[in-house]
């Protein structure tokens, strides 16, 4: 098992397919790869870094993510992120992450991350099934 210390990285590389793509998901017109999955392959680099540096039965939950989509990547390209670890504080990590394709830096984020117990955070979720009968703020 790794150790929880700034300086850990992760990588995460997608082929841009018509499913990725604006256009398919509904965030756009256009066919190039789409924000929410330039979001979903940064978050997927964050977790990557951290496969080997948490304790059984730990697990991280995205919570805020400020990214910039920088350049349009056409289908059939390449897509890669990187997750750098900056800052340790309690559960509290916080990643520096870049992406890019085949031809230029196509993103770059900060992006937070919470450690979680996953079966009391699966079982938390889990309650609001029973929770759909009460009303709000009850």
């Amino acid at each position: 098992m790794a150790e929880l210390v700034p300086g850990l990285t992760g990588e995460c590389r997608w082929t841009v397919t018509d499913d990725l793509t604006a256009a398919q998901i509904g965030s756009g017109l256009v066919a190039v790869f789409s924000t929410p999955m330039l979001v979903g392959l940064m978050e997927s680099a964050a977790v990557d870094a951290l496969k080997n540096a948490l304790e059984p039965g730990l697990t991280s939950v995205g919570t805020r993510i400020d990214v910039k989509h920088l350049a349009a990547t056409p289908v059939g390209l390449q897509v890669r992120a990187t997750a750098t670890l900056k800052e340790v504080d309690g559960r509290r990590l916080i990643f520096e992450i870049e992406a890019w394709d085949d031809v230029e830096k196509i993103g770059e984020a900060t992006h937070e991350r919470f450690i979680v117990n996953l079966q009391r955070f699966e079982a938390r979720a889990a309650q609001k099934h029973t929770s759909q009968d009460r009303p709000p703020g009850a």
